[in-house]
């Protein structure tokens, strides 16, 4: 019997950005497996899917210089098809199919069931919630909702991502039980905005209530919350926190700015007083709890006054986890109106201030882990290392914990308790308790 010796496609799906993108490449690989499609996460393949970012100018330059870098191997024969997709394709589609019109096609956020039929595979709707993940075995992303209502005048995201839209409870319940059947020990929680969750359904603030439901999964054992926008913020949260050892005792929670006259600019929706009062609550219901926030320094119209009331502000309040980026000008926003008015150079030196504040906290927070021991989780082995996180670190953002692989064994994808030795601004280091 004659064997076929057609070249069989094996798709190629590359990921750019954030979580949320991930995700996303994780759904399209779940649809394509089941459509019977040889699949792969940035590997080799013929066919290419880029995932592309469009949030801010180095997100996107990194996107086009992917999509050319591919387009240069499908010249030289490497790769037969490239298509593209994601937040970069659904903001400037028009744009990118007049200026690299070699892409094969372009398709929108929304588009996954015209992207799969260009990739000759059928939309499932049975599949719902049902993906291949790219992650280390243990954890993998839940995205609760999709787009984000607010006004917040620097961002580009419901020009990509449109309005808010949650998925209901018993659909996020039951993506859950099928990643804790796969192995998957910690859930973390995204979306564009966590605290409207459930606003769109049901009329309420309902975070608290899907926290109720996810906890009762057998085989999940940390939750963990990412993007809490503070404004309106569903207190009751706070209280599930407390009573489920599941979840962790870990808040994301963009901040961006402290000063008055910077927030009202940004449409924050929120006041210097009124932040920093719902922060202390947070300590005060959790005291545990690691708090994460990501800030935006040089942002149209602030002043050294108003940068001074920011680094003020990080020195007072002490965050366990701090990220802090410059300002980029996006077309179509709000403050894209706005005078794009700081040096570039004034805003490298804001950002490396601010990371400076940070680096010496984190120090200092590190210092008082050294001598105790925590719970950790193994998401895998590097070098002569085991790299582990403690229920107040995130994957890919926070500190890690390491362990000296030459030493000691550890089970990658298992929790291990793990006495602390020493401490760096960033990197925990420790042993196995025995």
């Amino acid at each position: 019997m004659r064997t076929k010796s057609l070249k069989k496609n094996k798709i190629n799906v590359v990921t750019l950005g954030c979580s949320k993108n991930v995700y996303d490449s994780e759904v399209l690989m779940g649809q394509l497996k089941a459509s019977g499609k040889e699949v792969a996460h940035e590997d080799d393949g013929n066919v290419v899917v880029i995932n592309t970012c469009g949030f801010i100018n180095n997100a996107k330059e990194e996107s086009v210089n992917t999509i050319l870098e591919f387009l240069q191997k499908k010249e030289q024969g490497e790769v037969d098809k490239v298509f593209v997709t994601g937040c970069l394709s659904e903001r400037y589609k028009p744009d990118l199919q007049k200026e690299i019109p070699d892409v094969d096609q372009y398709f929108g956020t929304t588009e996954l069931p015209s992207l799969l039929k260009a990739l000759g595979a059928d939309y499932k709707h049975e599949l719902i919630g049902e993906r291949l993940t790219t992650t280390p075995k243990n954890y993998a992303y839940l995205k609760i909702a999709e787009g984000c209502d607010r006004p917040c005048s620097f961002c580009a995201i419901p020009l990509m991502r449109g309005k808010h839209k949650s998925t209901p409870v018993e659909a996020l319940v039951k993506e859950a039980q099928n990643l804790a059947d796969n192995g998957v020990k910690e859930l973390v929680l995204i979306a564009q905005d966590l605290t409207y969750y459930g606003l769109d359904l049901y009329k309420k603030r309902a975070l608290a209530d899907l926290l109720k439901e996810l906890v009762k999964v057998e085989g999940i054992e940390w939750i963990r919350l990412h993007y809490a926008f503070p404004t309106g913020f569903p207190m009751d949260v706070l209280e599930v926190m407390k009573q489920e050892p599941k979840i962790c005792n870990y808040i994301d929670i963009p901040l961006q700015h402290i000063s008055d006259a910077i927030l009202k600019s940004m449409r924050r929706g929120t006041t210097y007083e009124k932040t920093t009062r719902l922060l202390r609550d947070f300590r005060k219901a959790v005291p545990e709890m690691a708090i994460r926030t990501t800030l935006i320094v040089g942002y149209p119209g602030e002043t050294e006054e108003d940068f001074q009331i920011l680094k003020n502000w990080v020195k007072e309040m002490r965050f366990e986890r701090l990220g802090c980026f410059t300002y980029s000008h996006e077309e179509n926003t709000h403050a894209y109106n706005l005078e794009d008015n700081v040096p570039e150079e004034v805003k490298q030196q804001r950002a490396s201030e601010i990371m400076d504040i940070q680096s010496q906290i984190s120090w200092e927070l590190n210092q008082e882990k050294v001598g105790k021991t925590f719970r950790c989780v193994i998401d895998r082995k590097e070098g002569n290392y085991f790299v582990g996180r403690t229920e107040f670190d995130s994957p890919d953002v926070d500190n890690e914990v390491l362990v000296d692989a030459s030493q000691y064994y550890l089970k990658t994808g298992e929790f291990a308790e793990i006495f602390i030795e020493e401490a760096g601004d960033f990197d925990l280091y420790g042993k196995p308790v025995v």
